[in-house]
């Protein structure tokens, strides 16, 4: 499989990574990126920017070193209920809106409590992906969480850092993620969780898996632009103009 959108990427806004949107732009055209996603860590992460960050991104160009950039967020899950913090009227504004369980910030608790939660994300319909779900720490159930997913049209985030050690324990489970995806029809997005600008639409050990498992690519948002912007469209965000000739 091929990807041509990294929708997880973080620039030294977010406290502990260390590249910044110049630097990361770059590497997603040397990569043969079409498009990737700014996604740093929303407020309530220690050293996260204030969320003026996320006001003003529509000052960004559309194209930076002939990549499309999309204005996003790595929201954080706070509590049960299922809200994540940044206001409402700034995540209407950008184009992608993860939401992901943080250790710092979210106490794990009990797969019951953990699935609760994330169904209550999902059912928001303030997200368009949950972010790095193999973390071990937050257990859920696999099988409710995707399926309510599938159903409210919010994608899977399979995360190469994931993949790679930054979560311990992550591998099995995020291909029993993906198997829950497509047995229930769920769609993914792929995520490098970059934190330097060399990781920057490094899909390695997401291409694997998914080769593992068979996944479809017809489940896959990321496979081509197009496909990817008409995600949104269905999402019922505006059509961005700029990208109209992908």
């Amino acid at each position: 499989m091929q990807f041509v959108i990294d929708t997880h990427t973080h620039t030294i806004s977010s406290g502990h990574a260390y590249s910044t949107l110049l630097e990361n732009a770059q590497a997603a055209a040397q990569k043969g990126l079409a498009l990737f996603c700014t996604t740093d860590h929303a407020p309530t992460m220690p050293g996260s920017p204030h969320f003026w960050h996320f006001a003003n991104q529509r000052i960004l160009p559309r194209f930076l070193h002939g990549v499309g950039i999309l204005r996003g967020v790595e929201a954080n899950i706070l509590n049960l209920v299922g809200d994540i913090d940044l206001d409402q009227r700034i995540t209407e504004q950008l184009d992608w809106v993860i939401a992901s369980f943080h250790e710092p910030v979210y106490r794990p608790a009990d797969s019951r409590a953990h699935t609760q939660t994330l169904v209550n994300v999902i059912r928001s319909q303030r997200v368009h992906a949950l972010g790095h779900l193999g973390n071990p720490n937050f257990d859920f159930d696999f099988e409710t969480v995707i399926s309510e997913a599938a159903r409210h049209n919010v994608v899977i985030e399979i995360n190469n850092s994931s993949l790679s050690g930054s979560r311990k324990g992550s591998e099995s489970r995020c291909e029993e993620i993906a198997a829950f995806a497509k047995e229930c029809g769920a769609r993914i997005t792929t995520g490098s969780d970059a934190h330097f600008a060399y990781d920057v639409g490094n899909f390695n050990q997401v291409g694997q898996l998914l080769e593992k498992v068979a996944f479809p690519l017809d489940q896959v948002i990321t496979h081509h632009p197009r496909v990817f912007l008409n995600f949104l469209e269905d999402r019922g965000q505006q059509k961005i103009t700029e990208f109209s000739a992908l």
